[in-house]
């Protein structure tokens, strides 16, 4: 996942470090919305980033440490008019992204859970995993973004 958050372009990354409860993982939510409204993205932009926040973290706090609550969130991101940048890390053993199984399969359709990570890829521009499993990386470009020239190299 190295290599694709470029502070040139992206700006200097925030961090928020939260434990593992989900009241707790609101809070990195609310800011990065809020930064994403501010930068002019469409209500569908924000409610995919929304959702994919949600998602994201729920998965690092029940699936990733298993709501251990001494266990830690890490969230870093960027917003910027040209695009969002969130990293989720957990303190967890990671998962096999290949091993996940296909929620739009018939045998998986009635299942509770499962479709996290296919929203987060259906609304984000770009969703990876590290080797371990255990951090995703999410970017959402911002359809509404025009280069502006001799303006501040975040909003290129």
């Amino acid at each position: 996942m190295q290599g694709v958050y470029d502070p040139s372009i992206d700006g200097p990354l925030q961090e928020i470090v939260v434990p593992s409860e989900l009241a707790a993982a609101k809070r990195p939510e609310q800011y990065i919305l809020e930064e994403v409204q501010r930068c002019g993205y469409t209500d569908e932009a924000v409610f995919g980033i929304k959702l994919s926040l949600e998602e994201a973290m729920t998965n690092a706090v029940r699936h990733g440490n298993r709501s251990d609550k001494n266990k830690r969130v890490t969230v870093r991101y960027a917003v910027t008019p040209r695009r969002t940048v969130i990293m989720i890390a957990d303190e967890g053993p990671g998962f096999l992204f290949d091993a996940l199984p296909d929620p739009t399969r018939p045998e998986n359709l009635e299942r509770p859970n499962g479709r996290g990570v296919m929203l987060m890829r259906a609304y984000m521009t770009r969703v990876e995993f590290n080797g371990r499993g255990n951090e995703v990386l999410m970017i959402k470009e911002n359809e509404r973004w025009q280069p502006q020239t001799g303006s501040n190299p975040t909003d290129r």
